[in-house]
């Protein structure tokens, strides 16, 4: 669910995933599960490495499907409280607004068997930066669901 008249551009993305939190958790933060889901479908991570302490830092790359071309992104945790949640920052290795480093914090509540996943990334400058995220993010959570067999 996204509302894309939200105020201050941030994004929030908010799904019931059918799978224990510490599966979803899990997904998150083992980088050799995360590999094969990370990215959006025309964008799948070709590479990623994951230091999942606080202050560690994280890095990925995601190949184009259509035209093979390379995006780069990283970033650090911020915050680890295993099994509820996950706040890293987000950074493109691009210069202007794609190179701006945001905040992703990721909450994961039990809901006996299911989870209830939620996703805010903030801030962005325009609509358009942070839509084309909604878009990238929602295709990475239809991967993951489908890699942790819920799809």
């Amino acid at each position: 669910m996204f509302d894309k008249t939200q105020a201050g551009l941030e994004l929030r993305i908010e799904r019931i995933i059918r799978a224990p939190r510490e599966k979803v958790f899990r997904a998150w933060t083992d980088p050799k599960q995360a590999v094969q889901w990370w990215g959006p479908k025309s964008y799948p991570a070709t590479f990623l490495e994951m230091d999942v302490r606080i202050g560690g830092a994280w890095v990925g790359r995601l190949r184009s499907v259509a035209d093979g071309s390379i995006l780069s992104h990283r970033g650090m945790f911020r915050e680890i409280v295993e099994p509820s949640l996950i706040s890293f920052t987000f950074q493109w290795d691009e210069e202007g607004e794609r190179g701006m480093e945001t905040l992703v914090t990721l909450t994961f509540e039990d809901m006996g068997g299911s989870t209830r996943f939620t996703l805010l990334q903030t801030p962005f400058i325009t609509a358009a930066e942070r839509d084309g995220h909604v878009e990238g993010w929602n295709s990475a959570l239809d991967r993951l669901e489908k890699s942790i067999g819920v799809r």
